[in-house]
């Protein structure tokens, strides 16, 4: 058990990435002295991206966990203590707000911002995983340009999977959408332009049963899939493999204190970062699942520290 005193601190921000780095470098520079709590591995889904090409700032391509060092070390250095502990529990119902670590240290806050993130989540076949980042990615917006006159799979039904196919149509010559079920989740409209698009072809029935791909240079070469009614198995070969069946919003902690949404996303005010009790933000892919990208996070951790501190100086 941890003996040391309850810390206090004005902002306590709770999780990495580039909109808690981003909050803390603001809060910091605003003299406010933020604590940083960070799980074991900080930088969130970019420690998992390699190429980073569309970050606003490099001409060169830039590596995701090389980004996030710079952002944490960039905090650092402007004032941010960073502190390495899971924070296990949350008191928002009266002032300071408090927060307990697992390693039993205690904190309380005049506000916190939250930037837990979110996870994509995976078919988790061990192949799949093997080719994360050589082939198998979770975001079209993030990847699709490698796929330039390729072949490629989208793996879902709902929105996001019929988003993505239609947007990986820009670069793919063909692109198959596989989906476990004979009809599609997403909204009628989306269902109607993904029909009327020559180059989708959709596999009704069907789910991913292997990932196969070369192993020197590592990619994707194809895949076997499962036809779920007839159990036939058949080989399709395809360039890149992209999985669209939704993220899970690091928002557990937060289920009987915030207003989240059925899939668990906090709820902000209008052009707010702010929830619905006043002093506690949200900023990055905790509370948005339309954008998800790194500098939409970058820029809602400015807004939540920029909206503490105007919050601190009114009390």
């Amino acid at each position: 058990m941890n003996q040391n005193p309850t810390k206090h601190t004005k902002v306590l921000i709770i999780g990495s990435g580039p909109a808690g780095y981003t909050a803390a470098v603001y809060a910091a520079r605003a003299m406010l002295n933020p604590v940083l709590v960070h799980g074991m591995e900080p930088g969130g889904q970019l420690t998992t991206t390699t190429d980073v090409e569309n970050y606003p700032g490099f001409a060169e391509v830039i590596q995701g966990p090389w980004l996030m060092d710079q952002m944490k070390d960039q905090a650092k250095a402007v004032g941010t203590e960073m502190i390495e502990d899971h924070i296990s529990s949350v008191n928002l119902k009266s002032k300071p707000f408090e927060a307990v670590g697992e390693s039993g240290q205690k904190f309380t806050a005049d506000s916190i911002i939250i930037s837990t993130g979110a996870q994509a989540r995976w078919l988790n076949i061990k192949s799949e995983q093997e080719y994360r980042g050589f082939g198998v990615s979770a975001c079209a917006t993030c990847d699709g340009f490698f796929f330039k006159e390729k072949t490629v799979a989208v793996v879902g039904g709902g929105n996001a999977a019929v988003e993505e196919a239609m947007f990986l149509t820009k670069f793919a010559s063909k692109v198959k959408l596989i989906h476990r079920r004979n009809e599609l989740r997403a909204e009628k409209m989306l269902q109607k332009k993904l029909m009327e698009n020559k180059k989708i072809e959709i596999i009704w029935d069907s789910v991913i049963e292997e990932v196969i791909g070369d192993k020197d240079p590592k990619n994707v070469t194809g895949i076997k899939i499962k036809n779920v009614k007839s159990n036939k198995i058949e080989d399709l070969k395809i360039d890149g493999l992209f999985i669209a069946i939704g993220h899970d919003p690091a928002t557990q902690l937060f289920k009987d204190h915030l207003e989240m949404d059925k899939e668990g996303y906090l709820i902000t005010k209008s052009d707010s970062t702010e929830t619905n009790v006043p002093g506690v933000f949200a900023a990055g892919d905790v509370k948005d699942k339309i954008f998800r990208q790194a500098v939409t996070a970058a820029g809602m951790g400015c807004m939540a520290a920029l909206e503490a501190e105007k919050h601190l100086s009114h009390k």
